[in-house]
């Protein structure tokens, strides 16, 4: 009997925990529905590489290796790290330190047109600083900069699954 009541009871706050998560709209992140059949993806490769790799695993757009074949051409065109001193301590020491990640992309037809003019994701992380553990806080930066660059890689599909593109009647039009 007491097993039958923790089952119900079990299966009861299981079932009002899902009723829950269905009303608030939660719901996986599921496919990226990117404008556009093929991706050609330029600039520095270790970002690159990671986008190329979102696409492909989040939605149905093909990565080519020739910018001529692809429907669209993303150009990495910088990206860059930067330590920015937060606080001193007293006696002039470091303290915090915000780390900075940029890159700055656009999104362009075999043509040359912009669907995306040049943009920039900007990024920071505040971090605490103690010179006597420099290699712990050294392994603990280099974790934020991935982490940044991660969030950076989905930002960059959200992005481009905005990205608008011109068909040959629009571009006949604004070209008059």
């Amino acid at each position: 009997m007491k097993r039958a009541v923790k089952a119900f009871v079990t299966a009861g706050s299981v079932a009002i925990a899902a009723l829950l998560l269905a009303s608030c709209g939660f719901h996986l992140r599921g496919q990226a529905a990117l404008p556009f059949e093929s991706l050609y993806v330029s600039g520095s490769p270790s970002f690159a590489n990671q986008v190329a790799r979102a696409v492909r695993a989040g939605s149905t757009t093909r990565i080519t290796d020739n910018p001529k074949t692809a429907q669209a051409t993303l150009q990495i065109l910088s990206e860059s790290r930067e330590r920015v001193i937060l606080s001193l301590s007293a006696a002039g020491r470091v303290r915090e330190l915000t780390l900075r990640y940029k890159v700055s992309y656009r999104l362009t037809d075999p043509a040359g047109r912009e669907f995306i003019h040049p943009s920039d994701i900007a990024l920071n992380r505040d971090i605490t600083y103690n010179d006597t553990d420099v290699l712990g806080k050294e392994q603990e930066e280099a974790l934020l900069y991935r982490d940044m660059q991660n969030d950076a890689v989905q930002q960059m599909v959200r992005r481009l699954q905005l990205a608008k593109l011109e068909t040959e009647e629009e571009g006949a039009k604004s070209a008059k």
